[in-house]
C-alpha cells in the first residue's frame, strides 16, 4: 500500500510567464528520503471523470534537504495537474505519494556527469547536480539546457552561484529561438552535445526533457562510443 504523505504550501516563486516554482514543507512525515532525480505524485481531478487522476513532478531540490520540497513546472492550458498545482497558496495542505522513479543519480565515481536538459526538464537534474556536488569528487559536472526565448530563461542566479562555488560545475544555456540581442549559445540543445561533446569514455549522461531531443542526444552519443545514458521523458 503506498503511503499518502502531508505537507504545506510554504513557498511560491514564478519564475517565468508559465514556470512556476513551490516549495512544500513535510508535516507528515516531518522528513523524506529520497534519491536525486525522483518524483511525487498527486491526486488531482479532471473534468469529466469521476475519479482523479495521478501527476508526477520531478523533485528539482536535492536529497540533503529534507524537510521540504521544490518543484518546478508549466502552466499547461487544460493540464489537470497543472490546474491543480496552480491553483495552490500560500499555507495550503496538500497530500502526495512517493518518492518514485528510476530515474535518479548513480555512483559513476571516474566518470564525468553530463546532464542535458529541454525546458522543466532541469528540475531532476538540478537535484542531481547539487547532490553530485556535494559529493567529495574531482570529476566534472557539466549541463546542457535548451530554452527557446530570453523569456523562457530562469535559474541564472542560482547556476551561476553553483558555478562559482564550485569550480568543478560548468553550464551553457542554449536558445532554439534568441533575439539579436542574445550574445549565449543559440541553437538546438543537441547541436550544442555534437559540437561540445568530443569523447564520451569517461562520461555518464542524463537526459531529460522532451522525446525528440532525448532520442537525438542519445544516437550522437552512442555514435562517439558507449557510456552509461539515463532518460526520463517528459513529453
Amino acid at each position: 500500500m503506498t503511503t499518502t504523505n502531508q505537507a504545506e504550501v510554504s513557498r511560491i516563486r514564478d519564475l517565468t510567464r508559465d514556470v512556476r516554482e513551490l516549495e512544500i514543507t513535510l508535516r507528515e512525515p516531518r522528513r523524506l528520503s529520497f534519491k536525486a532525480g525522483q518524483f511525487i505524485s498527486f491526486d488531482v481531478p479532471k473534468d469529466g471523470l469521476p475519479h482523479p487522476v495521478v501527476r508526477p513532478y520531478s523533485i528539482a531540490s536535492p536529497p540533503s534537504i529534507d524537510d521540504r520540497l521544490t518543484l518546478v513546472f508549466n502552466l499547461v492550458e487544460g493540464g489537470p495537474g497543472s490546474q491543480y498545482l496552480y491553483g495552490l497558496r500560500m499555507g495550503d495542505a496538500v497530500r502526495f505519494k512517493g518518492p518514485a522513479g528510476s530515474f535518479y543519480l548513480r555512483e559513476n565515481p571516474n566518470r564525468h556527469m553530463l546532464c542535458v536538459a529541454t525546458g522543466t526538464g532541469i528540475a531532476p537534474l538540478l537535484s542531481m547536480i547539487v547532490a553530485e556536488l556535494e559529493r567529495e569528487s574531482p570529476q566534472p559536472v557539466t549541463l546542457f539546457w535548451g530554452l527557446r526565448y530570453e523569456r523562457d530563461l530562469y535559474y541564472r542566479d542560482e547556476l551561476e552561484a553553483l558555478a562559482s562555488r564550485f569550480p568543478r560545475f560548468s553550464f551553457v544555456t542554449c536558445l532554439s529561438r534568441p533575439g539579436p540581442g542574445w550574445m549565449g549559445a543559440r541553437g538546438r540543445v543537441t547541436d550544442l552535445v555534437n559540437e561540445r561533446v568530443t569523447s564520451v569514455r569517461d562520461l555518464a549522461a542524463y537526459l531529460c526533457g522532451n522525446g525528440a531531443m532525448i532520442k537525438d542526444v542519445t544516437a550522437l552519443l552512442q555514435a562517439k562510443g558507449l557510456c552509461p545514458i539515463y532518460r526520463e521523458k517528459y513529453y
